[in-house]
């Protein structure tokens, strides 16, 4: 697919600008990633895909946690499409589902992930840092438009993501983590303490197992109340994920149930757009 004309340039004072064809890029974009293994879905893909299409121009997208590259292909090959530039995609490829049964890490993701960007065409439009975040973020100095966080799920390591790269999120830019309603403590953590409960964020809400939020320090405020609504759900899955442990019985009911209470479908590429649009308050 060839690359067309830049998406319009945005301010705080226009309209969020939805490209006239962006479901057909995102279904291309789709196509590609479905060929990849991992263990983001369709709808969260599609996401992604948004994002990477209409959140302030400014800025970097950087992505946290690429594995073989299911999530940065989307985000690359919409990105590229729009002329967005590269997808910055930061992991060590040496997660614990990679770890042999002595402990050792033979293996890795890293080769994988580079035929896979390739093969989608896209490695021209991915800047990969083989490296942990917080060897890269030390030395950060971009602004970042979109930031993706599905690397460490602990809580350290999800609050070490965002305290290296937060800082660069410009206004209106959106981060997004993954497994947030899933049985891990860090992301559901965060983004309840650190997000819903801040007045620096604006819009927040989830995309099946995404959480994500838009950066708004001038009129976070306005939003507080929407903020506590959804944080008073999400907040009652922190003492089921906190142990870490794998959920059985009761307490697994009880998880399901009460993620089932969360609101996380997916809307529309127009609802999506009304709730980050920079000119619209609650």
């Amino acid at each position: 697919m060839s690359v067309t004309a830049p998406v319009a340039k945005r301010s705080a004072t226009s309209p969020l600008f939805i490209p006239a064809d962006l479901s057909d890029v995102i279904d291309h974009a789709w196509q590609l990633t479905a060929q990849i293994p991992g263990y983001l879905l369709e709808n969260e893909a599609k996401f992604l895909g948004f994002l990477a299409a209409v959140a302030p121009r400014d800025g970097a997208i950087v992505e946290i946690g690429s594995y073989r590259g299911r999530s940065t292909v989307m985000l690359a090959k919409v990105a590229a499409h729009y002329g967005l530039g590269p997808v910055v995609a930061i992991d060590p490829h040496n997660s614990p589902i990679l770890l042999n049964p002595d402990g050792s890490n033979r293996f890795s993701s890293y080769d994988d992930f580079l035929q896979n960007i390739r093969l989608a065409g896209v490695a021209d439009h991915v800047e990969p840092h083989l490296a942990y975040s917080t060897e890269i973020s030390p030395a950060w100095r971009r602004p970042i438009r979109l930031l993706w966080i599905d690397g460490d799920h602990s809580l350290g390591g999800v609050k070490a993501d965002i305290d290296g790269f937060l800082p660069h999120l410009v206004p209106f830019g959106v981060v997004a983590m993954h497994d947030a309603l899933s049985n891990f403590a860090g992301p559901i953590r965060v983004f309840v303490e650190e997000m819903l409960r801040s007045d620096q964020f604006g819009p927040a809400g989830f995309v099946h197992s995404i959480a994500w939020a838009q950066f708004r320090p001038a009129d976070g405020a306005a939003f507080r109340g929407q903020r506590a609504k959804l944080a008073k759900r999400a907040a009652k899955l922190i003492p089921l994920v906190e142990e870490g442990k794998e959920l059985r019985g009761f307490k697994k009911m009880r998880f399901k149930l009460t993620r089932s209470r969360i609101p996380s479908f997916p809307l529309s590429h127009q609802a999506w757009a009304a709730q980050l649009d920079p000119t619209t308050t609650p």
